[in-house]
């Protein structure tokens, strides 16, 4: 067993990457984009090959057939030995990665409530995988399999515990897949397998995790992926009593849902969900834009604080997804004054051009401080061949 097909099904969207697992080499990977929309399109990568196809995809089994035929005019052979799957919400019954049954489908369905906007679709995309390759061993892979090593003092909320019980309210965590995948890499630059790590993913969706000896035990996200730090057009943290006060003065449940996740975050506070906006903006001395920096970092900045003491010391903190990865001037934001903490940025290392692992810090720093691109899909890949074979 080799060959892996990982999907990640959005609700519009279906992202594919095809990767050799003898070398963990990527044979292909694409998106379709606008399912459901009458006219979408494919985006086709394979070596030398680059392909942008449009054509009628109706539903995610046209994508997947779509895909399959494309792989077909235009390779390589796609005989995956197991297909893996991103699903978001595994609520406290899925703790790792499964090989999908009915049985599990039906649960995933059931789990729909906790993540309406993703676990949909994701199931959409196992039903059609399962379809198009019908001998082929599909795995689950769940964001929020990670996060279930969390102590019952870090994933318990303080409400009445019959209802919390009742409804599977506690906190889940999410890019689980990231924070896994990243936090091992980072470990092993630093010749660590025990490393105390705070990792920071983040981009247009944002979350903060406190890894010891590889395993979560603090994140920021919640029951949804609506907590914690400030995102593109989600705003993290809130006073719950400010949902009250907004349905008491005639918001209801939908007015609700389309604030806190469409327009909140950098894109309530400047009209942009896109950081590099927002960093152009205030640049040009754009108020809003400088203060909405402020919100931003200042909560970045929370979390990091509060995981130094969960975890009892530090041995690196690590930038991860498109603006951990890509903005030299949000991670000297984060930083800026946390000498104190050991917490320092070599201003030639920070601004560097680079793609791969690499410490930022200054040689001999308390606190090595590390850039680690993210790869949920290798990830996945890597507990799909382990769990089907």
């Amino acid at each position: 067993m080799s060959v892996v097909l990982v999907l990640n099904s959005g609700s519009s969207s279906l992202k594919y990457r095809l990767l050799d697992m003898v070398d963990e080499r990527v044979l292909a990977h694409g998106l379709i984009e606008r399912i459901g929309a009458g006219q979408g399109s494919i985006r086709h990568r394979a070596g030398h090959v680059d392909v942008t196809v449009a054509a009628p995809v109706p539903d995610h089994a046209a994508a997947l057939a779509l895909v399959t035929a494309t792989f077909a005019e235009h390779g390589p052979e796609l005989t995956p030995a197991v297909v893996g799957h991103r699903v978001v919400h595994g609520g406290s019954r899925f703790r790792a990665p499964v090989v999908v049954d009915d049985d599990v489908e039906a649960a995933i369905d059931g789990l729909s409530s906790l993540a309406p906007l993703h676990n949909p679709p994701g199931l959409l995309g196992i039903r059609a995988a399962r379809g198009a390759f019908p001998d082929v061993a599909q795995v689950a892979v769940f964001d929020t399999a990670f996060h279930a090593t969390m102590p019952a003092a870090a994933s318990t909320y303080a409400i009445d515990a019959d209802v919390a019980a009742r409804f599977g309210v506690r906190r889940y965590g999410f890019h689980g897949s990231s924070h896994e995948y990243v936090s091992q890499v980072a470990a092993r630059l630093l010749g660590r397998p025990e490393a105390k790590l705070v990792v920071l993913h983040l981009g247009n969706g944002a979350s903060a995790c406190a890894v010891a000896a590889g395993r979560s035990i603090a994140t920021s996200m919640g029951l949804t992926p609506l907590e914690g730090l400030v995102m593109g057009t989600r705003g993290g943290d809130l006073d719950p009593g400010a949902l009250l006060h907004l349905m008491r003065n005639g918001m209801d449940a939908d007015d609700l849902d389309a604030l806190l996740n469409r327009r909140s975050g950098l894109a309530g506070l400047t009209g942009s969900g896109d950081l590099r906006d927002v960093l152009a903006a205030a640049g040009d001395g754009d108020e809003r834009a400088e203060a909405a920096l402020g919100v931003y970092v200042h909560r970045v900045r929370g979390y990091v604080g509060a995981y130094l003491a969960h975890l009892g010391g530090l041995d690196g903190l690590v930038f991860t997804a498109g603006v951990g990865e890509n903005s030299p001037e949000v991670r000297a934001r984060v930083l800026a004054g946390l000498g104190h903490l050991g917490l320092a940025l070599d201003p030639a290392r920070n601004t560097a051009a680079g793609q791969g692992p690499r410490v930022i810090s200054p040689d001999g720093a308390a606190v090595p401080v590390l850039v680690v691109p993210t790869d949920e899909e290798l990830q996945i890949a890597r507990h799909a061949v382990t769990l089907a074979g």
